[in-house]
């Protein structure tokens, strides 16, 4: 059985959130980054890390999700960060000027992808190791 394009998996604590996306984000996959993000607003979480480590492409769709839930989350008071994007997603960040919007410090013990130099070294909390549990996978919802 084929692994689904893309799966979301959810880690909270407190007010904040660590979601961990693997596989493609594209125009089929970008509705459940979307209801991910949505979700986690809706449960009052206001810090979101969204590591993208086992992202193995992202293309424009995924760059106007992340926009789209950076200013709403902003808007409640919130932080939006993105950790170790794929290349793809950091050019298209480049060239859109808002890399520094949306790229922060690597969460816990997550080292940064080659290349990479955070704009911030303002330490960030240790991340317990919790066995990850799917929130969404599949096609688009």
């Amino acid at each position: 059985m084929p692994l689904p394009p893309l799966t979301i998996y959810r880690h909270d604590r407190r007010k904040r959130a660590l979601i961990t996306l693997a596989g493609a984000i594209d125009l089929d996959t970008v509705p459940l980054v979307r209801a991910s993000l949505e979700r986690c607003l809706r449960d009052g979480i206001r810090t979101i890390d969204v590591d993208l480590t086992l992202v193995t492409f992202c293309d424009c769709s995924g760059l106007n999700a992340f926009l789209h839930a950076s200013q709403r989350i902003t808007a409640a008071g919130g932080t939006l960060r993105l950790h170790h994007p794929p290349r793809t997603l950091v050019v298209m960040l480049d060239i859109a000027g808002c890399e520094l919007l949306l790229l922060g410090v690597p969460f816990g013990q997550l080292s940064p992808p080659p290349g990479y130099t955070p704009v911030t070294t303002a330490p960030v909390p240790p991340h317990r190791s919790v066995p990850p549990v799917p929130v969404l996978s599949g096609g688009a919802v």
